[in-house]
């Protein structure tokens, strides 16, 4: 089984935020709901410039998901394909994900009374489709798709 993984290189962001539209228009996310982020630094001076850096944040499906650990519903799960997806219908929005994330990248949907998180378009996938917010869309092609090797 081929496992899936999510490359960002953030050398390479400019901070257009395209990946954040694709994903929510993709997953339709309600207002305030991010399930990848683009975040700035800076400004810094050097050498007499005023420069920015940017941080992408989501989820990073990790090897062993800490959130899938403490969720008492069994709403998070990792998939054959390493993909950690999580089922909202069983989730109650109890947030003790949120705290153990250690990216910080599950969020809460206040409007539907769940957390959500990054499914890395898991239905896209399944479809031989790339994530939304991935290598077709990201115009600084800082975000990659593909398998772990």
């Amino acid at each position: 089984m081929k496992k899936y993984a999510l490359t960002i290189d953030h050398e390479l962001c400019w901070g257009c935020k395209t990946c954040e539209v694709a994903c929510k228009q993709e997953n339709n996310a309600a207002d305030g709901v991010k399930l990848i982020a683009v975040k700035e630094n800076g400004p810094k001076e050097i050498n007499g410039k005023f420069e920015f850096s940017f941080h992408i944040n989501m989820c990073r499906h990790c090897d062993d998901p800490p959130c899938m650990d403490v969720c008492p519903e069994e709403a998070i799960t990792k998939r054959e394909d390493g993909i950690v997806v999580m089922d909202y219908d069983l989730c109650t929005g109890c947030q003790a994900c949120m705290d153990v994330c250690p990216y910080d990248a599950i969020v809460y949907d206040e409007d539907e009374g769940v957390t959500r998180k990054c499914n890395l378009c898991h239905h896209r996938v399944d479809q031989g489709l790339l994530p939304a917010c991935a290598d077709n869309v990201c115009l600084a092609h800082c975000i990659s798709f593909g398998t772990k090797e």
